[in-house]
């Protein structure tokens, strides 16, 4: 008799613990992450990879991340903004300049010789985003803001060492901002998404392409160029490309809210800081793969670098100009964005 009072306690405490348990079951919520990024590249291995990969353990496993690489769910790279506005996926990494004039005030931070390091320069390009241009995304929600690390100038056959040796090359640029650069600079600026570099510099399609050392392996460039123009950091820059990462609004507004706590945790000035400075970080193995083939490596002096700037600041006032025109105040994002720059170079270590 007491072992049967026993087990109807038991199995009346079961019973009554049951609805308890299964109400701390939480649903798992899987979010699809696409990019254009290689899978062997170091931005999706050393970047988006961790990045998934701490949101994962932090929400204790009720975030998980479907991970497509080099656009595995379809489309092209200039449609990723769009996939992520219209909940085709859920979490994207890309460029805003994919899709020329559609974000214009964030462009002041691919204008020549503006950067100054990627970390510092990813904070200033957040803090912008948030006082000066807190529309301009505003189909999604925002996660990261960043920029790469220095633009180098890889090229085929010619070297570069003054403004000179850029005319008649057809080079490869990113975004609009970098492509008028080109232009100014003498050369005949050929738009066209990163994956498509190799195979346009295997035909002749084109001289060369810009881009930070960083990405050099991933696109073969230290394969197929021989030549390579650097600029010295005491004479700034040559230019950088922005990134955003973004989410689709109605999947984060319908997170739970601790897990909506996690993903803003990782997101914001830090998060885009930490971005910034890992890309940045990894061009020393971008530029070694070139020079461990023996390619040619120059580095266009501060002194030298006076000549690239004085030609460039035409893509400078043809921006503010174009903000003035778009109902904007182009010295004021300009002069905003430099300050900026200024601020978080000072109180962050290069």
């Amino acid at each position: 008799m007491i072992q049967r009072r026993t087990l109807l306690k038991s199995g009346a405490a079961a019973a009554l613990a049951a609805p308890a348990l299964s109400g701390l079951a939480q649903p798992v919520v899987t979010l699809k992450f696409h990019t254009f990024m290689s899978p062997q590249s170091n931005v999706w291995l050393a970047m988006h990879k961790p990045w998934m990969e701490k949101i994962e353990k932090e929400s204790g496993g009720r975030i998980k991340f479907e991970a497509y690489p080099a656009m595995q769910l379809g489309g092209t790279p200039v449609q990723l903004y769009d996939q992520v506005k219209d909940g085709v996926v859920d979490v994207v990494w890309t460029l805003p300049g994919n899709t020329a004039g559609r974000f214009p005030r964030v462009e002041v931070f691919e204008l020549p010789f503006m950067m100054s390091n990627a970390e510092a320069t990813s904070k200033a390009y957040w803090e912008y985003f948030q006082t000066m241009a807190p529309d301009e995304f505003k189909d999604v929600q925002v996660l990261a803001l960043q920029v790469h690390g220095p633009g180098v100038i890889h090229t085929v056959d010619k070297p570069i060492k003054s403004i000179n040796d850029m005319r008649g090359l057809k080079l490869r640029a990113p975004t609009r901002q970098v492509n008028k650069l080109m232009g100014v600079l003498g050369a005949t600026p050929v738009g066209m998404p990163l994956p498509q570099i190799p195979d346009a510099l295997n035909k002749g399609t084109i001289n060369g392409c810009v881009i930070p050392w960083e990405v050099v392996p991933s696109v073969k460039v230290n394969e197929l160029t021989k030549y390579h123009a650097e600029f010295d950091s005491a004479g700034g820059s040559l230019y950088t490309t922005t990134f955003v990462m973004a989410m689709n609004k109605a999947k984060y507004n319908a997170l739970a809210p601790d897990l909506k706590k996690v993903i803003d945790n990782n997101s914001g000035m830090a998060t885009s800081a930490w971005l910034g400075k890992t890309q940045q970080s990894n061009d020393a193995i971008g530029r070694k793969s070139a020079s461990d083939r023996g390619n040619t490596i120059y580095t266009v002096s501060a002194a030298e670098a006076q000549e690239f700037r004085r030609t460039a600041r035409y893509v400078e006032h043809d921006w503010v100009e174009d903000m003035n025109k778009r109902g904007f105040d182009g010295k004021k994002l300009l002069a905003t964005a430099r300050s900026l720059i200024e601020k978080h170079t000072k109180s962050t270590k290069s």
